[in-house]
C-alpha cells in the first residue's frame, strides 16, 4: 500500500516526473517477467512486480496526461475502493449490506437534488459501471416505457422503434441499440451546428420521417458534452420536442455532467430535470 501510495499516486502525478517510462512492446516483454508459473512468488518478487508494473504504466492522473477522458487520482477516493474492495460487498439488500444500503441512498437522494428533482418522490438512481452501459440503461428505460410488453413478448412484438442522437454522440448509443436488438440502422443521427451542437430542427423533422415510414419513435438521446467538441446540446428545446411526440429524453452527460455543481456552468445542462 506504501509504494502503491508513493510511486503510483503521489510521485506518479507529479509534474516533475514523466507521464510514462515508455518503451517498445517487445522491449517490455523482456524487461517485464510476464511469465505464468506453476509455483508461488515470494513477497519480495511480488512487491517488485508492483514497483515495475507501477514504472511502466501511463499516470493518467498526471497534470501533462490529457489523452481522452481520465479524471486525476483522488488519494481518499482511492482508500474508499480499497475500503470496498476489502469488505467485498453486494450491494443487494440491507441484511448484506447495511451500511452500503444507507449510504447509496443518501448518496442517490443528494445526486437527484444536484440534477434537479426537488421531489424526494421524483426520480430513482443506480450507480452505473461506466458511460457506455448508462446509455445502454437508458435506452432499455425508454423501449419499456414505449412498449411495457416488450419486456415478456419480445422485440418482435412492436413496430420498428427508431431513436434519436446527434452525430456528434458517444458511439455507445449506436452500439447499445444494437445489443439490444433495435438495430443501428434504427439510431437517426441528427446533424449538428458549428459548434457540434444537435440542430433541433432536423431532430423534428428526422422525428417526422420516422412516423411517416410507420416506425416507432421513442427516445432521444442528447448529449452533455461531445467526446470530441465538448458540445451541449440545447436541452429545453429538445425537451419540447420529446413532450409534444411523446418521448423519452435522456441526457448522456458523462463528459459534462460534473458542471451541474458548478455555480458557474450549470446553465449548460438547464433542462436536464425534464
Amino acid at each position: 500500500m506504501d509504494v502503491i501510495l508513493k510511486s503510483a499516486v503521489f510521485e506518479g502525478t507529479d509534474r516533475r516526473n514523466k507521464v510514462v517510462e515508455w518503451i517498445n512492446p517487445e522491449d517490455l516483454e523482456k524487461s517485464f517477467d510476464f511469465h505464468l508459473k506453476d509455483h508461488g512468488e515470494s513477497q519480495e518478487h511480488l512487491l517488485n512486480l508492483i514497483k515495475e508494473t507501477i514504472k511502466y504504466s501511463v499516470k493518467t492522473g498526471h497534470p501533462y496526461f490529457i489523452n481522452q477522458l481520465y479524471s486525476s487520482v483522488d488519494p481518499y477516493a482511492l482508500v474508499g475502493q480499497w475500503l470496498t474492495d476489502s469488505l467485498n460487498p453486494s450491494v443487494y439488500t440491507y441484511e448484506v449490506s447495511p451500511v452500503f444500503i444507507c449510504m447509496e441512498e443518501v448518496v442517490l437522494a443528494e445526486m437527484r437534488k444536484i440534477v434537479g428533482f426537488t421531489d424526494p418522490q421524483n426520480g430513482d438512481g443506480i450507480f452505473c459501471p461506466g458511460g457506455s452501459i448508462a446509455n445502454g440503461y437508458g435506452i432499455s428505460c425508454a423501449r419499456f416505457r414505449a412498449v411495457p410488453d416488450i419486456k415478456t413478448k419480445g422485440i418482435s412484438s412492436t413496430k420498428r422503434l427508431v431513436l434519436f442522437t446527434s452525430r456528434d454522440s458517444h458511439y455507445s448509443v449506436q452500439k447499445l441499440a444494437s445489443f439490444m436488438g433495435i438495430g443501428s440502422d434504427n439510431v437517426y443521427k441528427i446533424d449538428t451546428d458549428e459548434t457540434g451542437k444537435l440542430i433541433p430542427e432536423d431532430l423534428e423533422s428526422k422525428i417526422q420521417q420516422s412516423l411517416n415510414e410507420g416506425a416507432h419513435p421513442f427516445m432521444v438521446s442528447a448529449t452533455a458534452g461531445t467526446t470530441v467538441l465538448g458540445a451541449f446540446d440545447p436541452i429545453p428545446a429538445i425537451a419540447d420536442l420529446c413532450e409534444k411526440y411523446n418521448l423519452w429524453l435522456h441526457v448522456d452527460a458523462a463528459w459534462g455532467g460534473g458542471a451541474l455543481v458548478s455555480k458557474k456552468y450549470r446553465h449548460l445542462l438547464k433542462g436536464i430535470e425534464r
